[in-house]
Formats: C-alpha cells, sequence, structure tokens
C-alpha cells in the first residue's frame, strides 16, 4: 500500500512539473506582452506631453497649458504655476524611467543606471503625487468628489510604495523591494490607465455612456476612477505576484490569462486615446 502511495505521489509530481514547463512561460510571456505594450502606450503619451504643453512652453505660451487642464495655468499665481509645470516635466520624465527600471536587461548589466534612475523614479513621483494632490484639492480640478477621492487615494498609494520600495533597497532587501516597485509604477501609471480606458470606454459606446461629458460627473467614471486608480492594476499585480511563488498550475493560467485580457483591452485602449485624444491635440 505504501508502495502504491508513493508511486501516485510521484506521478502527481511529474505531471506537475510537466504542465509547470509551460504554465511558467504561459505567465512570463504574458506579463512581458503586457509590459512592451504598456511602455509602447505610455510613450506615445510622453511625447504627447511634450508636443502639446512642452511645445507652448518653448513658445511661450503658458495659456496653452489650458487647452486640456482647466487652471493649469492662472495669470499671477506665480508659485502654484511652477509646481503644474513640474507635475507635467516630471509626469514625462517618470514614464521614461519607469520604463528603465522594469527593464530586466537594464538591471542585470547596468546596474548603476537601474540605481541612479530608481532614485530619480522616487523622488519624482513624490513630487508627482504632491503636485497631483494639490491640483485636486487647492486648485480644482475636473470631476465630482468621488473622482478626487480616487485619485487622491491614487497619490497616497505612490507615496506610500515610493516610501516602501526605497525602504527595501537601502536596506538590500531586493525580495521585498521588487514587489513595491511594481507596486509603484503601477500606481504612477494610474492616470494613464484612466485616460486609454475612459477612451476605449467612449469607443466600444460609441459616445459618453453613463456620465455626463459636460460636468465629467456619473456613475460610469467614478467606476473607472476606483478601478484604474486603485483596484484592477493592484488586483491584477497581486495575482501575478503570488503565481510567481505558486507551484500551481492553475495560478499560472489564471494570472497568464488575467494579463492577456487586460493586455488587448490596453492595446486598443491605447489606439482609442492616441485617435481620439492624443493626435488632435498636437
Amino acid at each position: 500500500m505504501n508502495a502504491l502511495i508513493s508511486t501516485e505521489e510521484s506521478l502527481v509530481t511529474s505531471h506537475q512539473l510537466g504542465a509547470n514547463r509551460w504554465s511558467r512561460p504561459a505567465l512570463k510571456a504574458s506579463v512581458s506582452a503586457w509590459f512592451c505594450i504598456a511602455v509602447l502606450g505610455q510613450l506615445i503619451f510622453v511625447f504627447y506631453i511634450f508636443a502639446l504643453y512642452g511645445r507652448a512652453t518653448l513658445a511661450g505660451n503658458f495659456e496653452g497649458w489650458n487647452a486640456v487642464m482647466p487652471r493649469g495655468f492662472v495669470p499671477g499665481d506665480t508659485a502654484q504655476n511652477v509646481w503644474i509645470g513640474l507635475h507635467l516635466l516630471f509626469a514625462a520624465l517618470i514614464t521614461v524611467c519607469g520604463a528603465l527600471q522594469l527593464t530586466p536587461q537594464v538591471r542585470q548589466h547596468v546596474p548603476r543606471l537601474h540605481r541612479m534612475t530608481g532614485r530619480f523614479y522616487i523622488g519624482a513621483a513624490v513630487i508627482m503625487s504632491s503636485t497631483g494632490l494639490m491640483m485636486v484639492w487647492l486648485r480644482g480640478a475636473v470631476g465630482d468628489l468621488p473622482q478626487h477621492i480616487a485619485i487622491s487615494l491614487n497619490g497616497l498609494l505612490i507615496l506610500l510604495a515610493a516610501g516602501m520600495a526605497l525602504w527595501h533597497a537601502i536596506n538590500r532587501r531586493i525580495a521585498l523591494h521588487r514587489p513595491w516597485a511594481l507596486r509603484l509604477f503601477l500606481a504612477v501609471s494610474g492616470v494613464w490607465f484612466f485616460r486609454i480606458t475612459l477612451m476605449l470606454w467612449i469607443v466600444v459606446n460609441q459616445g459618453p455612456a453613463g456620465f455626463d461629458p459636460v460636468s465629467f460627473t456619473g456613475p460610469g467614471l467614478t467606476t473607472m476612477a476606483f478601478a484604474c486608480y486603485v483596484l484592477v492594476p493592484w488586483a491584477v499585480l497581486e495575482l501575478y505576484l503570488h503565481a510567481q511563488k505558486s507551484s500551481k498550475t492553475s495560478l499560472h493560467l489564471l494570472a497568464a490569462a488575467a494579463l492577456a485580457v487586460l493586455s488587448l483591452l490596453m492595446l486598443a485602449g491605447i489606439a482609442a486615446a492616441t485617435q481620439l485624444m492624443w493626435l488632435p491635440r498636437i
């Protein structure tokens, strides 16, 4: 009987190992595809920031900041105008640095660059989230109170993840630093996630649905705000991190499927945002 049980356990173990030989690569491929699509979309967004706000700044047309962002530039309010300018600059630079930080080849072959850009990334994240909170609560922003709460939670998550990622890096706890760095990347990308989700929503529904486009309020926007700024990215990341540490094939496939679906939705959202929001304003 013991020999039979031992044989059965050996067969189960062999079956699991065989399944893991393709489930783990599937998980790795899905996260790589997600990352490549995200980086491509974010670089398009960076080009949009420099083309719209950078060009207006170089031309001395600071009023051009208000073409998209209400009260982006207020004559006479020098201090807050500087903060807004820093927010825009760091939003572009941090996006580029985020791609570098998460590229495995950079971490492995150019560790010094990884550390340098990491310091800048964390500092820029703190500045960006702080100025973002200021924009929402002191200068005013589009949307209603639930949306302001959602984006403020995103700002607080950025500060939390930045602090934890830095603390573990300083203390050389790389295994703990990595998941917090990933959480920071997703939190910093929250505004970008919201933009591409909104544009995809509009395309799918052939116009605004579930919200008023004039006041920019409604249950559709509230749901998107909390989903994009807080819930969905972090939930999928935690699923991926758990799957990475697990030997269960079913968990690998679940995480891979979730990432594959998000990648397709993200690609469609990038295409919609590029055509409807970014290119027309450049």
